[in-house]
């Protein structure tokens, strides 16, 4: 440019510039294009399965189709539970992950579980059962948490309006916020509409966070398919199926857990009575030990036949020997050299 006497801001018009700035632009927005494709279609994968964990999400905020959702959760987990264990006729192994997340001891024998049985009858039957013992659960939960509210209802009623419920499963807990006229009037009906929506949206949002991180992960990991020759979007589309598996699985699990083990903690009078008098009992044991050469605490009487222990004599610390000062063994060396070397 210099040399074909081009100035500072002077309008480049040649046709050959032109034309090579035109070709590369037209390069570069061919590789955004293709990059914003791409990106496209990774995230339609994620946008289906949002899709899908956002319906769930919706159902348990509202309440729409709740016990619905939850009625499959408990289909699902019995159904992979039984295909899970038919295939190697572990009828042990069936039952013992059936009380483990159903808390049920299934009626379905050992003859009926590996006699071939199909896997469907083996399923509608363990959902018959896991679901009568939940809609006994809920009754039960009903029964003793309904009088505390009205006793609370009645004493306090005019200044509360929203209590607290915990409900813990042993492991965690959650505090359920009902709304105390409400529940009492109703008789309880909502208490455990309540208990489900909340249980569900914790652990929904829970799940969901780590499926998130996950997917982040593999989406990072799959770029190196590239040096196999294999498609980095396809590897991405079955590993992320097979983790959205695992997590509607982990869902089902988590709530199913919860929903049957979970309880009011209740302290009865009696069990608080007996860790009292434990609790005095083990304060009474600590007071009558005595140190070694001291007498025995107040209280407790001399043993017949047996003197008093006289009390310890203090402790008297003598003068304190410089570490530069001859050494008391009289070696002649200074002490930091002699005795001194043992501090």
């Amino acid at each position: 440019m210099d040399r074909f006497g081009y100035e500072e801001g002077e309008v480049i018009q040649h046709s050959m510039i032109t034309k090579s700035i035109e070709r590369a632009q037209k390069k570069v927005e061919e590789n955004n294009f293709g990059i914003r494709k791409r990106l496209l279609e990774y995230d339609d994968v994620m946008n289906k399965q949002r899709q899908v964990v956002y319906g769930k999400r919706k159902h348990a905020l509202f309440g729409e189709r709740l016990a619905l959702d939850i009625q499959n959760s408990f289909y699902d987990l019995a159904d992979e539970i039984v295909n899970q264990f038919l295939e190697t006729k572990d009828y042990e192994g069936f039952k013992l992950e059936v009380i483990r997340y159903f808390s049920v001891d299934t009626a379905i024998t050992q003859d009926a579980f590996a006699g071939g049985s199909k896997p469907e009858a083996l399923t509608e039957q363990l959902f018959n059962e896991v679901l009568e013992s939940y809609n006994r659960k809920k009754d039960f939960i009903l029964t003793n948490a309904l009088p505390v509210l009205r006793g609370l209802y009645a004493e306090r009623g005019q200044t509360i309006q929203n209590v607290a419920i915990p409900f813990t499963d042993a492991k965690k807990g959650i505090n359920i916020l009902v709304p105390l006229e409400e529940t009492v009037k109703t008789g309880g009906k909502d208490l455990m509409t309540y208990f489900e929506k909340n249980v569900a949206l914790a652990l929904i949002d829970d799940a969901w966070k780590d499926h998130l991180r996950f997917m982040d992960d593999l989406k990072q990991e799959v770029q190196t398919a590239g040096y196999e020759q294999k498609d980095p979007l396809v590897i991405y589309k079955i590993e992320s199926f097979n983790l959205f598996k695992t997590l509607i699985s982990n869902i089902n699990k988590d709530t199913a857990s919860f929903l049957f083990k979970g309880m009011i903690p209740i302290s009865e009078p009696q069990q608080l009575k007996a860790a009292k008098e434990e609790h005095t009992s083990f304060k009474g044991m600590r007071e009558s030990r005595t140190d070694i050469g001291g007498a025995p605490s107040q209280g407790q009487g001399q043993p017949q036949g047996e003197q008093p222990v006289r009390k310890p004599e203090p402790i008297r610390v003598g003068e304190k020997i410089g570490r530069n000062d001859p050494c008391p063994c009289g070696s002649g060396k200074k002490y930091k050299n002699c005795h001194g070397k043992e501090e």
